[in-house]
């Protein structure tokens, strides 16, 4: 049955077709139909098929709502942007812009969206004097329902506010110990491949919200906080995001995922086949143009063993998937 409407999705255009689940998600069945379709990504095994349960688990932005912060005001008229941009090569002594986190099994992608923006903002705008991983796990245990529900989902924009109003310690990747509050869930793997074990779907519980740093950590948990002097949502414009990006640094942005999404490989991606699962946030850190599709580059948090080395290109300029509805951002305290 699936191969035959397969057949006939392929006659016809992509865009009848992209609501319809027409394969078994992560299955290489839907891995095989999207890259005959010779769209402008490729797919590939980064889950195993039964890992859908944990997939669905990592989508954990509530999307839309009451939760919106103030829209700053437009500036991109004053500003002559490239037609590509690449943050890692913009400020190449931010070290924290190349970095791929790994959210674990948890919902926690509102927050690592925005820690990973606001550690890179806070080396960007002290001229990499300042280089500090924020804390994932201080966002996720110590916002409240302000952001939401801890690893059951949360509001990117409660994220902002929090830095501003309550700030937030150092961390570091799980089990470094090179902040004040590391992550402390473990990674899973996102490869059928890999070493480490899978997840299955099961659901970290949301981290005890303690406001002290490890032991052996050297300043105390008040002193090592850092703070946003404003946060906000950026117009839902393809130019107001790039100049707020050029201007000051990455962004957090989020999107409806697809069933596709997972199987992304490289390329540009676009929501070709298969039902939602859920919101996710992202760091958006550039755009350019491939092979004539113009794309936004966005950081994911599944680890590096996921899509492009942790990476990902999806379509700009249409608001796919709602990629330029939900940006937030804002300026670090000095």
């Amino acid at each position: 049955m699936w191969q035959t409407v397969a057949l006939l999705c392929a006659l016809a255009t992509v865009a009848s077709c992209r609501n319809v689940p027409l394969f078994a998600p992560l299955s290489n069945d839907m891995v095989n139909f999207i890259n005959k379709l010779n769209t402008t990504w490729k797919a590939g095994q980064n889950f195993a098929p039964s890992d859908m349960a944990h997939v669905k688990r990592l989508c954990g932005t509530i999307l839309g709502g009451s939760h919106k912060l103030p829209v700053r005001y437009s500036f991109a008229g004053q500003m002559a942007l490239p037609d590509n941009f690449d943050s890692r090569e913009a400020w190449p002594n931010c070290p924290t812009i190349k970095e791929i986190r790994d959210q674990g099994s948890c919902g926690s992608c509102w927050a690592f969206g925005a820690v990973e923006a606001i550690s890179d903002r806070s080396c960007v705008h002290t001229n990499a004097k300042v280089n500090v991983e924020v804390s994932a796990e201080d966002l996720l245990s110590c916002c409240g329902l302000e952001c939401g529900m801890g690893c059951n989902g949360g509001y990117p924009s409660g994220a902002w506010r929090y830095w501003t109003e309550k700030g937030l310690v150092s961390g570091g990747l799980y089990d470094s110990h090179i902040g004040c509050r590391p992550y402390s869930i473990p990674p899973c793997e996102h490869h059928v491949n890999g070493t480490r074990p899978s997840c299955k779907g099961e659901e970290g519980d949301t981290p005890r919200c303690t406001k002290k740093c490890e032991d052996g950590y050297g300043p105390d948990y008040n002193t090592d906080k850092h703070f946003g002097s404003d946060s906000y949502s950026v117009p839902s414009s393809q130019a107001e995001i790039q100049a707020e990006i050029y201007k000051n640094g990455p962004v957090e942005g989020a999107f409806t995922v697809y069933e596709d999404f997972p199987t992304y490989k490289s390329g540009v991606y676009r929501h070709v086949t298969g039902e939602e699962i859920g919101g996710h946030a992202i760091k958006i850190l550039g755009w350019g143009v491939e092979n004539g599709t113009p794309y936004w580059l966005c950081a994911n948090s599944w680890n590096t063993d996921w899509g492009a080395n942790g990476f990902f290109k999806i379509l700009r300029g249409e608001d796919h998937c709602g990629i330029e509805s939900e940006i937030v951002a804002g300026i670090p305290k000095n």
